[in-house]
Order: C-alpha cells, then sequence, then structure tokens
C-alpha cells in the first residue's frame, strides 16, 4: 500500500511518502491510523491527535470509518482552510 503524507504530517514522520504492507486485519482508514501510531515515535507525533488527520483513499477524500479494501493509496494531510 502506498502511503502518502502532506504538509505537517510529511515533517513529523520524515517522509513524503512510503510503501507499507499492511496487516490483514486493518478494514479502515481509523483502523490504519491507529496501526501507524504504533510504528514509532514520528508515526505517535503525526497521528496523535488523530481526530485532526483528514485521509483521501486513491485521491479521493474519505471519512475514518471508510473501507480500504482495494486501495492502492492512502494519502494522509490537516485540516484544510480555505480562502
Amino acid at each position: 500500500m502506498k502511503l502518502v503524507y502532506f504538509a505537517w504530517v510529511r515533517e513529523r514522520i520524515g517522509l513524503a511518502e512510503e510503501e507499507r504492507e499492511l496487516p490483514p486485519e486493518l478494514a479502515t482508514i481509523a483502523d490504519v491510523i491507529t496501526w501507524l501510531r504504533q510504528q514509532g515515535e514520528p508515526y505517535e507525533h503525526a497521528f496523535g491527535g488523530a481526530g485532526t488527520i483528514r485521509a483521501a483513499l486513491d485521491k479521493t477524500h474519505a471519512k475514518p470509518n471508510a473501507a480500504i479494501a482495494g486501495v492502492r493509496e492512502i494519502a494522509f494531510f490537516p485540516p484544510m482552510t480555505g480562502g
């Protein structure tokens, strides 16, 4: 699975993107975020306020309970403001 990180999520992790083998029991974006928080201090720092993280599945915005089955890319980013 390709994981892509934007803005301060990228800065805290230290990567713009990475390929990861996700455990088969992960079913939703929220599951992936919970799992990522357990992958070391940079991930805990980036995803510690998981309620603020937004995600997109294959370039389409999705809610935390969205299923990840069949998805090739998950992008994570902080909330955005318009103007």
